[in-house]
Order: structure tokens, then sequence, then C-alpha cells
């Protein structure tokens, strides 16, 4: 059957996005969700049937592209006559091959604003039914909403793909912004998530990334403000001076990569671990109670024995609420991938594990410094009863209640 006619038989053409990857990719994907159901597209999940599937790809590592290609056949098999299309960071990175593999429509990264667009040409046919933007406030049904404040990056870190594929940086203006987040704080989204390639690198018209938190903390009505990932040297005093607004998510992602400096010198990061343990000693000095989160990198090319266990015994006393733990990647056309030394995957695998480790006992040593505190927390979702959401701090919290919490910020006392 084809696309034109299959959709002809329903009530309302089902569009179902999904995504992968970073927070910047999140928001994006909220974007384009309310794009298809401002044109009147209906809004399904990502594993339900579909007229349209679309995936916002990551293409950092290897397992990333792996995971889209995998997805875009899963969605096939699931809906053989729907249309598949692929955009994101690996369909800017490959096409052809994205689209060799898996049969889908792909679009770059530029083409997103016009994917409703793209999508009514191919089905030749506009939706017969109107859904409003907000019967959805966010693609994964959560109570955040991602705005995302700035894209791009020219720091071109050995390893990274990420400038290749987002080349350049741009701002969006502050008053663009604000007036987004008041849309949001309409529909009754209680959190914003400030997101970029490096949020920390905003700038739009004399306004830096402090002066834009301070103007929408004074603009808007939003109950809660997070930041997502910055880089050790955009913390400073006149930025972590905000946080004395309690709106403030006390969450901080800063990205280590390797605690070893040699091995930072590598990678083209462009801070050592004595600015990383300087920015860590500010945040707790100023936001007491911080969640700090971090990224680690194990089996970067040359990183020897003691450069691993140097890294692992720095990640061990800064003391993390959490660590994303990743194996390097080759990615082609990065530095990197031509270096010597390139670390054996057995070696990799191993150091991988012992950082896991490390890093669910940090997990539990930050979560047990906050048994007995009352905490509020933003509910999310439920199942069988049992609520779950989040504090301020990213503690995850789980309570059972016959009320309805969803969208909601109430006390909450933390017993295990």
């Amino acid at each position: 059957m084809s696309e034109k006619k299959r959709v002809a038989e329903n009530q309302s053409i089902r569009v179902a996005v999904a995504t992968f990857g970073c927070k910047l990719n999140q928001a994006e994907s909220e974007t384009i969700a309310r794009n298809f159901a401002e044109a009147g597209y209906r809004l399904v999940p990502p594993e339900g049937k579909a007229d349209i599937y679309l995936l916002n790809t990551c293409t950092v590592t290897q397992t990333a592209d792996h995971k889209a290609r995998k997805w875009l056949r899963a969605a096939r098999k699931r809906s053989p006559d729907a249309l598949l299309v692929a955009c994101g960071c690996y369909a800017e990175r490959a096409a052809n091959e994205l689209g060799r593999t898996t049969g889908a429509v792909v679009t770059a990264i530029g083409d997103k604003d016009g994917l409703v667009q793209l999508v009514t040409q191919r089905l030749g046919q506009k939706p017969v039914k109107k859904y409003a933007a907000d019967d959805t406030v966010s693609p994964d049904g959560r109570n955040r909403s991602f705005i995302k404040i700035q894209d791009g990056c020219r720091n071109f870190c050995t390893y990274c793909i990420v400038p290749f594929v987002r080349r350049g940086e741009t701002s969006v203006p502050p008053e663009t912004i604000i007036s987004e987040i008041r849309k949001r704080v309409k529909e009754s989204c209680r959190e914003v998530v400030l997101t970029g390639t490096r949020v920390g690198a905003y700038s739009s018209n004399g306004t830096n990334l402090a002066g834009l938190v301070k103007r929408i903390l004074e603009e808007t009505a939003v109950s809660r403000l997070r930041l997502s990932s910055l880089q050790p040297p955009e913390i400073s005093c006149e930025l972590l001076s905000l946080w004395q607004d309690p709106r403030l998510c006390r969450h901080f992602h800063l990205a280590l990569q390797s605690g070893a400096d040699t091995v930072l010198e590598r990678m083209r990061r462009r801070y050592h671990t004595e600015d990383y343990r300087r920015a860590v000693g500010l945040i707790r000095r100023k936001v007491p109670g911080a969640d700090i989160t971090t990224d680690i990198i194990v089996g970067f090319p040359g990183e020897t024995d003691e450069e691993f266990e140097t890294s692992y015994r720095f990640a061990k006393e800064a003391g993390f609420a959490r660590i994303h733990v990743f194996p390097y990647s080759r990615r082609q056309g990065t530095t990197a991938a031509a270096m010597p030394g390139q670390v054996a995957a057995p070696v990799k695998n191993a150091r991988r594990r012992k950082m896991l480790a490390l890093a669910r006992a940090s997990r539990e040593s930050f979560n047990r410094k906050f048994l007995g505190e009352t905490m509020d927390v933003l509910w999310e979702q439920t199942e069988d009863g049992r609520w779950s959401g989040l504090t301020d701090n990213y503690l995850r919290v789980y309570a059972s209640s016959r009320e309805h919490l969803r969208n909601r910020i109430t006390p909450a006392k933390l017993i295990d």
C-alpha cells in the first residue's frame, strides 16, 4: 500500500518523533514535534504505530550510529508502509550511508525547520485534523522543556566529530529565548533546560550566559531553570551568584573526559586538572548541595595504564554525583583517528568496567548525603501508583501515592 493511500484512510496523520543523543537534540526534537502539532499532525509515542517515523540522530560514537540504523529498521518492520525520515548529526555526517542502509529520507541539520514541508510534500496531502501544540509539552512526555540557546562549536577537540557537523557558533537572541520560555510557562511547563553545543559560549548582542540567565529569572515566571553542560573555564563567581535564586537548579554537568593532564593535552581540551579542581571547589562553596556530574573517556589513543589510573584517582577524589563513561570511539576525519597508540578493545572494556564501578559507588555516596532531608520534587510520571520525579539537584525520587502528582512540585522526605 502506498504512503498516500494509507494516510488517506486515517482520520489524522500520525507522527512519531524519536531522539538520540544530547540535550540539544532533545530541544530540537521538541521544536520539531511542536511544528508538526501546529500543522495538524497527531503526535504518537515513538514505539507505537505511526504514518511517519522521524528520528533525530546522534553521531558522537559508532554505537550512536548503530542505534540509529537499528531504530529505523525496527520502525520499518513495525509499520512497513510508513515514511521514515532521519535528521540530525548522523544525517549531516553521512547522509548517503544512512539512507542506503535504512531506506529513510535523510535531511541535514539545516533542514530541520523545513521538515513539516518536506513530509507534507512527500505525502502529497495535508493533515485533516488539528492538534494544538500544547497537547504534548515535550515529545518524551515529561514536564520539562528543552530550549536551544546556542549551536555549534569551534574548539575541535581531537576526538570530537561535533564541530564537523555543527559548524561555527551561533546564539539565539535573549528576546526569542524569553518568549519561548513564557510560552512554556503558559502551557504549565514547570521546568526549562537551557541547552546548546557549548552553552557557556552564549553571546548575543553583548549578553553572555550570566546575563541571559539573569534576564530569564527577572522576566519569566518559570518554576525551575536548569543549565546543561558547561566547561570548567566557564564557571565564574558572576555566574554562580545567580544561584541565590532558588529557581535555579543545583545541577552542574562539567565534562572532564580525562583526569590526566597528558591525555587532556592530546585531546586538545582547554583546561588542566587544576582548572577543573578549582571550578568544582568554587561550585561547592557557592552552591551547597550541588550535584556535579561528568563525562569520562577511557582508552583514548596512547592512554597508558598509569594515565588511566591517574584519571581514575582524580574522578574518585572529585566525588561526582554521576559519571557517564565512554570508551573512546574512533571518528574518521578527527585528529585522534590518525593518532598512534590506538588502545585495544579488551583494554578499553576493562577500563570502562572499572570506571563504571566507581560511577556506581560515587552515585550511591552522593545520594546517601541527603537521606532524612525534605526536598522539593517535580513529579513526572507514574506506574502502578508509584510516582517518580526529580529534585532540583537531580536526585531521582520515588513515592507511592493515590494523588495525581504529575507536573506538581511538592516536598518529599527522602527516607531510603
